[in-house]
């Protein structure tokens, strides 16, 4: 499965952004995607995740109300909509294919850099 992001970029404190991530293949083998982000001297950050089917969805506690996950089977496609962006929202954000529950993905994208500027 291979997976490419897209949609990132500079913007300015407070605006909105969408990423998107494409994968390649069935999702069969990735019942979940997810997103994370990895700044500079950090950890990589859980984001979200969503599930292919039924659509449940998982958010981390640092963009739960500001960031949502959407995903369109149609076109395996996984969205997320960021909103009230931060100078701190800096960061290169990854979308991923796997398993939420058990903390498990095994398909990562390359990446996309998102630039939030006070």
């Amino acid at each position: 499965v291979q997976l490419v992001e897209s949609g990132g970029g500079l913007v300015r404190a407070g605006d909105s952004l969408r990423l998107s991530c494409m994968a390649s293949d069935s999702t069969s083998s990735s019942p979940t995607m997810g997103w994370f982000r990895q700044a500079p001297g950090k950890e990589r950050e859980f984001l979200a995740a969503i599930t292919w089917s039924g659509g449940r969805t998982y958010y981390g506690d640092s963009v739960k109300g500001r960031f949502t996950i959407s995903r369109d089977g149609a076109k395996n496609t996984v969205y997320l909509q960021m909103n009230a962006l931060k100078p701190e929202d800096t960061a290169v954000y990854y979308c991923a294919g796997g398993s939420f529950i058990f903390n498990k993905y095994d398909y990562w994208g390359q990446g996309t850099l998102v630039t939030v500027s006070s």
